[in-house]
């Protein structure tokens, strides 16, 4: 067993560069408490659905999967990464036709069930991404898990080949020359000329650096493969089924599994999902790229506007924004004038440096909140003092902003070094988090001794994304694709579309013929449970119902809530999947939740309140969205 490759930071370069240029039952209904006879339900519900017709693992599958010898791990005490943590690393087939060919590193972590003697099985989960990291949603469960799922299930989090503390895939020799070749990349999105070709020209060096010097990992990566990777592992924990819970790009992955392996399915739990049709593409949607396709900027869209119209009907003692007007106007105001030109001010406690916000950066900022289930708050603020500094910048410059307010008076002084300040806060608090992830997982690797200098986390994202999909031919379409992103989603259709530029098919020619695309129809020896939420905006609704009409047996869950995901946001929400999990019981048919977080339920206090509530009972699940070097939400 091998140790030097746990030790890199997860998913930080992107994420600092985008900052540096700147994701129907009663509402009320909860599920019971876990007892012996809800244990008994759920057997009782395994055993009529194995008497139902449903599909078997194809016999290709199981020649790939069923003759690799079960791993036996050797774990080893992991406390610095989680209280109670045991981690091992495992060979495991690099090319599954191959069985006795080369093989990947995969490194797993396990936090074991809290009562043995009634342990169940185990749950393998997994954050999102594609190259989010299962080691630390696994290492973080007993902050964000009931405790009734803790004490059944062993928690096993595993990173899929090729990311994080598992063999990495490198398309570059060194990060040196990784860095140059991705610099123009270092933004939300390119807008000028010049941005795009120098986007462009990055894009296609991404495709044909993965393509030469990333394989033959890069041809290994696909969803598929970590799907049999995950068979194997389900093997090695002695589990006749899998036991499933997976968020955002991780319910891509349960969605293949289930179609790749559906006599297998114990219970899968897909929560913010994705329409697995968009995502794989076909023969007649592949000219539009995959990351347009999702509708992931129509999410955010539908989200923003959410938020705005609460806050108008809220009016102005619960949102600031709605104190200067339509909210709706004054956004698509703000975005015009920084569109113009960007917003340049100082911080007045560091009035030596200048801070200066794009309409794509100020895009950016507000998709961060969107992740959030409290962030309408954030994003009134933001939007409000962005104003004041636009307001500002008029006033000096002899004219009038918005447009929209006629011969609006200036603000104050007073108010204009609070806007300031507050906007150079939220900057810096972006950038902190962003540290402070860093410096976390650096420290946790450094105290468990393994260390693995490169940071691959743009080619752990970009790998799976372009050998699980079908795209268009050229990068230099992209900017075409992307204005048209913008119609319906002005901004966040941008930033989505554009983060699979390195796909285009003419460059990226690395390609796994053992990948899966379909079809996303097998009868799964027992339902899968689908979560979506209504205002997620990452992980389009639609999505959520695509895979409900899809999967005979899938039963749709949905929530009426804010942020990415919908499990913590609710009682409702959260019962209803612990029950299935541990007892594979479904939610009545049209159940309905409502998300405890709403926009701008309590009026506001002052100025300076309008930041992050109290945190919840339990912690949020650190999901990572669909975009490069993402992070997981704190």
């Amino acid at each position: 067993m091998t140790n030097k490759r746990w030790g890199r930071a997860l998913g930080m370069a992107m994420a600092v560069g985008l900052l540096a240029g700147l994701g129907l039952a009663s509402p009320a209904n909860s599920a019971p408490p876990q007892t012996r006879e809800n244990a008994t339900l759920g057997a009782s519900t395994m055993q009529m659905a194995a008497k139902n017709t449903y599909d078997q693992t194809s016999k290709a599958e199981r020649k790939r999967v069923d003759g690799i010898k079960t791993p036996r791990p050797k774990w080893f005490n992991c406390k610095e990464l989680a209280f109670g943590a045991q981690c091992t690393t495992v060979n495991l087939p690099l090319d599954y036709d191959k069985p006795r060919g080369a093989t990947t590193e995969v490194a797993l972590l396990r936090i074991k069930a809290t009562n043995q003697s009634k342990r169940i099985g185990t749950l393998f989960v997994n954050p999102g991404g594609p190259g989010g990291s299962g080691i630390q949603i696994a290492a973080a469960a007993p902050e964000f898990l009931s405790p009734s799922v803790l004490e059944r299930f062993d928690i096993v989090g595993f990173d899929p080949r090729g990311t994080n503390f598992s063999d990495n895939v490198r398309c570059w020799k060194n990060f040196g020359a990784q860095s140059e070749a991705l610099e123009a990349m270092y933004v939300p999105y390119p807008v000028t000329s010049k941005e795009i070709r120098a986007y462009v020209n990055s894009s296609k060096a991404f495709g044909k650096a993965c393509s030469t010097t990333g394989k033959p990992l890069s041809t290994s990566m696909s969803t598929a493969e970590v799907a049999r990777d995950m068979d194997v592992l389900r093997r090695m924990v002695g589990d006749k089924q899998l036991s499933y819970l997976g968020f955002s790009y991780g319910s891509y992955l349960g969605t293949v599994y289930a179609n790749m392996f559906p006599d297998r399915v114990r219970a899968v739990a897909i929560d913010g999902v994705l329409d697995p049709v968009a995502w794989a593409g076909t023969l007649a949607n592949m000219w539009m790229p995959q990351t347009q396709r999702i509708k992931s900027g129509e999410g955010a869209e539908k989200a923003m506007r959410g938020i705005l119209s609460r806050c108008k009907t809220a009016g102005p003692e619960y949102c600031m924004l709605a104190g200067q007007g339509d909210p709706h106007k004054l956004y698509r105001e703000i975005m015009a004038e920084l569109k113009r030109s960007p917003l340049v001010f100082s911080d007045p406690e560091y009035p030596d440096f200048d801070y200066s916000v794009t309409a794509a950066m100020m895009w950016s900022i507000l998709l961060d909140y969107l992740y959030d289930p409290q962030g309408s708050s954030m994003v009134d603020s933001e939007l409000t003092y962005t104003l004041l500094a636009l307001q500002d910048r008029a006033a000096s410059n002899g004219t009038t902003f918005p447009t929209s307010a006629g011969k609006a008076k200036a603000p104050t002084k007073a108010k204009m070094k609070v806007a300031h300040k507050a906007l150079a806060q939220s900057l810096r608090a972006i950038e902190a988090e962003q540290n402070a992830a860093a410096k976390d997982i650096a420290g946790k690797a450094a105290a468990t001794g393994f260390a693995f200098p490169y940071e691959n986390s743009f080619e752990a994202f970009q790998t799976v994304l372009c050998t699980d999909s079908r795209n268009p031919a050229k990068a230099e379409n992209w900017a075409r694709y992307a204005e048209n992103a913008g119609r319906s989603a002005p901004g966040f259709g941008q930033l989505w579309t554009w983060s699979s530029a390195p796909c285009a098919s003419t460059t990226w020619k690395a390609k796994d013929e053992d990948t899966y695309r379909g079809p996303f129809t097998k009868r799964t020896v027992n339902p899968m449970l689908v979560v979506g939420n209504f205002y997620d905006p990452a992980t389009n609704y639609a999505g959520a119902q695509k895979v409900s009409k899809l999967m005979p047996k899938a039963r749709l869950l949905s929530s009426n809530s804010w942020g990415h995901t919908a499990y913590g946001t609710s009682k409702c929400v959260t019962n209803a999947m612990d029950r299935y999990l541990l007892t594979v019981q479904l939610p009545a048919t049209g159940t309905l939740c409502t998300g405890d977080a709403q926009p701008f339920t309590e009026k506001l206090e002052d100025l300076n309140s309008q930041r992050r509530k109290a945190a919840p009972e339990r912690q949020l699940p650190p999901v990572v969205p669909p975009l490069p070097g993402a992070l997981p939400r704190s």
